[in-house]
């Protein structure tokens, strides 16, 4: 009987394999990031184009969120012959660069090695060696995209510097983001059920912020002054009929929080009255932002239409 029950088990598990073969990859492409990715990241994003993808109004959002950089990785993939299509989740990783942030990612989906490298010595695109895998760099200089294959299923893409960092994390050479409990913790807590969501510490929660929310007139804040009490920024994207947006902010006290939402309600304030100056035949997408706060806990929600959101012009990642 125990024998039965195990074979019966064990055929689940493979019929389960068989109709869903690419579930467990997306669900755990996150960790694979997390361990993949040096500590002293500082913000990560999930996103699953696939999904996205299946949006009637996804070229709208697909031109305002994903931003000029990536917008170039896309060009670049499509000269080694991988198309938007081929990619189904992605996670993107930050650090702080300077004054600015260095930004690498993973993507997950359908790969060719050979086909990739074959396309690669067609299009004159040479191989760079990179801890005895080929990265493919397009542009000069430590701004460039470079990518590498990592399987058939699994990419990465950043400057050369960024991807080395990446392989030496994936290698044990160094440690990577998910040895920094407190991050890794954050990350586990902003996990959502959303075609994409994040999470931001430090520098990168003002970063995302002004990224966020433009049109704020002529008010000059100290991003690190007024973020100095948030220990942690966490969002998450609904795009359904609408765009629905849902921020957390983990502060340090439940003081500093009330102080917080002040300045949130203080700056909707600021924009909408920037917003009606410089576009007063326009809706303002932000018209519907709401802010409230639970304890130690600030949070925003909107929900725009997607034309609001294109005439918006809202920035995506730098």
């Amino acid at each position: 009987m125990k024998s039965s029950k195990n074979l019966l088990v064990a055929a689940v598990l493979v019929l389960a394999a068989i109709m869903f073969p690419a579930l467990v990859p997306a669900q755990d492409l996150m960790n694979e990031a997390m361990s993949s990715f040096p500590a002293g990241t500082i913000r990560v994003e999930y996103s699953s184009p696939v999904k996205l993808r299946a949006l009637p109004d996804y070229a709208a959002l697909s031109h305002r969120y994903v931003g000029q950089r990536l917008q170039v990785l896309e060009e670049n993939l499509a000269q080694l012959g991988i198309q938007p299509e081929d990619v189904d989740t992605m996670v993107i990783g930050w650090k702080a660069r300077g004054a600015g942030m260095d930004l690498s990612g993973l993507a997950q989906g359908r790969f060719n090695p050979k086909g990739v490298s074959d396309r690669a010595a067609t299009q004159g695109i040479a191989a760079s060696p990179l801890a005895g895998t080929p990265a493919y760099c397009f542009g000069s200089g430590a701004t460039g995209n470079c990518v590498v294959i990592l399987g058939d299923s699994l990419g990465a893409f950043g400057t050369l510097d960024s991807l080395s960092a990446i392989l030496k994390a994936r290698a044990g050479e160094i440690p990577n983001a998910a040895s920094d409990a407190g991050f890794a913790r954050r990350v586990e807590e902003g996990r959502a059920d959303t075609p994409i969501w994040g999470v931001a510490v430090g520098p990168a929660i003002a970063d995302w912020f002004k990224g966020w929310m433009p049109n704020q007139g002529n008010v000059q804040l100290d991003w690190k002054q007024t973020f100095q009490s948030v220990e942690a920024l966490s969002y998450s994207v609904q795009a359904t009929d609408n765009v629905h947006l849902a921020v957390k902010l983990d502060c340090t006290t439940s003081q500093s929080a009330g102080s917080l939402r002040q300045v949130m309600e203080g700056l909707k304030l600021v924009q909408q009255m920037a917003w009606q100056n410089q576009n007063p035949n326009l809706r303002n997408p932000f018209q519907s932002l709401a802010v409230d706060r639970d304890d130690r806990q600030v949070r925003l929600n909107l929900t725009t239409a997607y034309a609001e959101l294109e005439a918006a012009g809202m920035p995506g990642k730098s």
